[in-house]
């Protein structure tokens, strides 16, 4: 795994871009986005937070929270970082793929995507596999992690 820190992005512009963002999550207009949405917001500001970091940061935030502390969590450190290249999310799958074929089972997908490393919880995992293809009970994961990595 690459713990490579991406610098920042300048600061003026991204300021005025991280605010139209917040703003556009702001749904009631008072300021305020739902806790729920931070992992979201986060990704639309160019972070690619894991579950648990999300998961983590909402804990410390506590509720809905303002702009200000919005700033905080974005600016965070570690909070810029590369993201794996696929082929690296990709040697994790080979190791279940037996035949070599590019495909996992549907059902082995779930088990491993809901119980290792960072978790998806069922409900996010039956959003994700509406999102693809599974004909045959089988899901070509190279298809799968470019998918996620594009969103």
């Amino acid at each position: 795994m690459s713990s490579q820190q991406a610098p920042p992005p300048s600061s003026s512009q991204s300021s005025a871009d991280y605010r139209e963002a917040f703003s556009l999550y702001d749904k009631r207009g008072n300021g305020r986005v739902a806790l729920k949405d931070l992992g979201e917001l986060l990704r639309a500001c160019g972070q690619n937070p894991t579950l648990q970091e999300i998961r983590d940061l909402e804990q410390n935030v506590g509720a809905d929270f303002d702009f200000e502390t919005f700033s905080r969590v974005l600016n965070r450190p570690g909070g810029f970082r590369e993201p794996m290249p696929p082929d690296e999310y990709a040697k994790a799958f080979r190791v279940f793929d037996k035949d070599g074929s590019g495909f996992v089972g549907v059902g082995q997908l779930k088990y491993l995507l809901t119980t290792m490393g960072d978790r998806l919880t069922e409900a996010e995992y039956e959003d994700m596999i509406k999102l693809l293809d599974t004909t045959n009970d089988e899901v070509n994961y190279i298809d799968m992690i470019n998918k996620i990595i594009e969103h």
